[in-house]
């Protein structure tokens, strides 16, 4: 759905398919639009040798592009000997914000891993991905009968183009912005990360609080669209 055919704060079409990996412990496949993302979550006996003996488990992501994920064909960063600082940031963020909500001691000795990869890129590739890896971390733990999320994890991205504040940027709006911005928000609400930038002009205080509502009325409606794929 193109901007010209959607409100600034109506989210671009949303749809989760569950199960899409049938090896997998829990797997979505989440749509922003024309950005899609494979998530899957996958249980381990055992933790990383730094926990050994603590009791608790750990849970970790990885993220990745497909060579044509964005029309032009990319390296493959193994190809290439490393992965880029960006790739290692979203990684980070992701299991941040999984982490968030999970009860690492109630796990016990396991380690999930949460795999994200994007096979379509349009914008907020991240953001989808925390919000497909939710799907699937809730529906592995289940399956493996461990502990489910103890919240809610969703994310959207959020921004000022042209002067208007607009929810869920395409690729083409994220490139115009003047300022860009990525919340996480727990179900009830919560703040769990935001990532804001001013690209080209710096933003008031006032301006940065009706970003983070309009992200959070997203939220909401990305939360409903979660709760349908794990019920």
């Amino acid at each position: 759905m193109s901007r010209e055919s959607r409100r600034p704060d109506e989210l671009r079409p949303v749809e989760i398919v569950t199960g899409f990996v049938e090896q997998a412990t829990g797997s979505a496949l989440i749509s922003f639009g024309a950005t899609r993302v494979l998530c899957t979550a996958s249980v381990e006996e055992g933790v990383p040798r730094w926990l050994l003996g603590a009791g608790r488990g750990w849970l970790t992501a990885e993220y990745g592009m497909l060579p044509a994920s964005t029309g032009q064909r990319t390296q493959r960063e193994a190809s290439a000997g490393k992965q880029k600082g960006r790739t290692v940031e979203i990684q980070r963020l992701l299991g941040r914000s999984l982490r968030a909500v999970y009860d690492l001691e109630a796990l016990g000795e396991h380690t999930v891993w949460i795999d994200c990869d994007v096979l379509q890129a349009d914008g907020g590739t991240r953001t989808a991905a925390i919000s497909g890896a939710w799907v699937a971390l809730t529906l592995a733990a289940r399956r493996a009968g461990l502990p489910e999320p103890g919240d809610l994890v969703g994310a959207v991205s959020v921004g000022i183009v042209d002067g208007e504040a607009l929810l869920d940027l395409d690729y083409a709006e994220d490139s115009a912005a003047d300022v860009d911005m990525n919340v996480v928000l727990t179900g009830d609400g919560r703040l769990i990360e935001v990532q804001a930038t001013a690209e080209r002009v710096p933003f008031s205080r006032e301006e940065l609080d009706a970003l983070v509502d309009l992200a959070a009325g997203g939220i909401r409606e990305i939360g409903e669209r979660q709760r349908e794929a794990v019920a």
